[in-house]
């Protein structure tokens, strides 16, 4: 008879659940430490990633889109789901409606055409063919408003979509679970 031990299936998923928790830890305090070197110039405590900040992005995407650390780690998320043309869409737009000379904003208006609204751009995004021949006939004369509709398709589906598989995600989680035990280790 061999003296091998098998570990009942129970305590085995709890052996890696421990595991698991412990992965995510680090994972989040690395993620966290990340977030904070991009942000480095700015380390005064009122401007540091905190608990309270992080747990308010699940409120809304546009609470998550409004912090610097938020959209950073949206950005993060969509980048390892190969799915971050929506946001960078979104914020070229953003960028674009700052625009003051005519010249510039037609230069980039088909430069957002060329990289996300025409079929077969690198960085398409999914929206109606309405909108697309729309936008088609608009970059011709570029208005600061010629990619709002396209823009509000994009968040909506951003925010049906993206935004609450971010919320579930081991990322987000992760990043709580180690902002939680900093704050409780205070």
């Amino acid at each position: 008879m061999s003296s091998l031990q098998v570990t009942p299936p129970s305590t085995q998923h709890l052996i890696m659940d421990r595991g698991d928790s412990r992965r995510n830890k680090n994972i989040g305090k690395d993620f966290m430490c990340r977030l904070q070197c991009m942000f480095s110039q700015s380390s005064s405590p009122e401007s540091r990633l905190s608990l309270e900040d992080t747990q308010q992005w699940s409120q809304s995407l546009e609470w998550l889109l409004e912090s610097k650390y938020g959209l950073a780690t949206f950005r993060n998320f969509l980048k390892s789901e190969f799915s971050d043309e929506n946001i960078e869409f979104w914020l070229t737009c953003e960028d674009y409606k700052k625009c003051r000379s005519s010249f510039k904003m037609s230069s980039k208006a088909k430069k957002i055409y060329e990289q996300f609204i025409k079929a077969e751009s690198p960085k398409e995004i999914n929206i109606d063919y309405h909108t697309r021949e729309q936008i088609k006939r608009s970059v011709k004369t570029p208005t600061l408003q010629c990619f709002d509709d396209a823009q509000k398709i994009v968040y909506g589906l951003m925010e049906r979509d993206s935004y609450p598989r971010f919320l579930r995600s081991d990322i987000y989680k992760a990043l709580l679970d180690s902002l939680a035990a900093d704050a409780s280790n205070v």
